[in-house]
């Protein structure tokens, strides 16, 4: 599919449901997005939002009593929604790579460093064992890891946390993927490495055309890498836009209750900002709006239908009937 001139990755009405002996969870319900070349899409939302499953649901990674049940994966023009697994083999860790936030998801605890790496380079190509460890050598020298040589005959085990980490990042670059999905890859790494590792994967897009889905609950993170930024809540989009627009000025209430609640936008000595309640069950939502009964803004109405995704703003996009359009001026 060389020469595709559209989007590296279109969404559209993603639905990925759990069937389960209590009912069926709604994990991902409607979901749609696109990531052009080279660009950078901040998929943020709490925890149970269904962030992560969106990520896995693009790879096939979903499992039963899992499926996607409805909506395209259109990955440069070709849908991914049920390929064979071959297909989806040939495609992963090669043109779609993923980086899981448990980097032990990654990494085979038996086997070498180099005997993995060298594996996962000539998996998808006809290259020698030495030409796949130089770019094995390579791929640990852009994440940071001293003396590659050495590393790349240790074990797993042999490496701390945050290291660990890197490898398996490392392997996601190895074979320069047209996109990588990346799931909270820097929770566990500190801040130095992690501004690294942003630095590196930011490059990585602009000098080679890479797309990346950056899955995070980091606010901060998402505005200093990001271009487009995608906001979950309770297995639906609740916001998406430009980062800066949506980050400065958001429409939808929960943007504005999560961005409340990070401490550095808190007068200092004032109590921290809360959103009241809890995120409801996917498995029993509520007819109307899921965010209704956490919102200072709902009325009536609000619990009456699903409000649908709507263009509040040119390129901004939001799912409420009463979005802060006071703070755009």
């Amino acid at each position: 599919m060389t020469g595709f001139a559209g989007p590296t990755l279109e969404v559209r009405d993603l639905k990925t449901h759990f069937f389960t002996r209590g009912g069926v969870v709604k994990a991902v319900d409607g979901v749609s997005f696109e990531i052009g070349k080279g660009r950078i899409l901040g998929l943020v939302g709490e925890s149970g939002s269904g962030k992560s499953i969106t990520g896995f649901s693009i790879l096939g990674l979903v499992d039963p009593p899992g499926r996607v049940v409805e909506g395209e994966i259109r990955f440069k023009g070709e849908n991914l929604v049920d390929q064979p697994e071959e297909r989806l083999r040939a495609i992963r860790g090669n043109r779609i790579a993923m980086i899981f936030q448990d980097p032990m998801m990654t990494l085979n605890p038996v086997l070498r460093i180099d005997t993995q790496m060298i594996e996962a380079v000539q998996a998808h190509h006809s290259v020698s064992a030495d030409d796949a460890r130089q770019r094995a050598r390579d791929a640990l020298g852009r994440v940071g890891i001293p003396s590659p040589d050495e590393r790349l005959k240790a074990y797993p085990h042999q490496f701390s946390g945050g290291m660990r980490q890197r490898v398996a990042i490392a392997i996601a670059l190895l074979n320069n993927p047209e996109l990588i999905i990346a799931d909270e890859p820097t929770t566990a790494l500190d801040v130095t490495i992690q501004g690294q590792i942003l630095y590196e994967v930011q490059k990585l897009c602009r000098e080679t055309g890479t797309s990346l889905i950056w899955i995070t609950h980091d606010l901060s993170v998402v505005a200093g890498l990001a271009d487009r930024i995608c906001v979950m809540y309770a297995g639906k989009l609740a916001e998406s836009g430009p980062v800066d627009d949506v980050l400065d000025r958001p429409l939808h209430p929960y943007t504005k209750g999560l961005l409340g609640s990070v401490p550095s936008r808190n007068r200092r000595g004032s109590p921290l900002a809360q959103i009241p309640g809890m995120t409801p069950s996917l498995m029993s939502l509520p007819d109307g709006c899921a965010f209704a009964d956490r919102c200072p803004r709902a009325q009536g109405d609000c619990r009456q239908a699903v409000p649908p995704m709507a263009e509040i703003l040119p390129g901004r996009l939001a799912r409420c009937i009463r979005p802060h359009l006071e703070d755009q001026a």
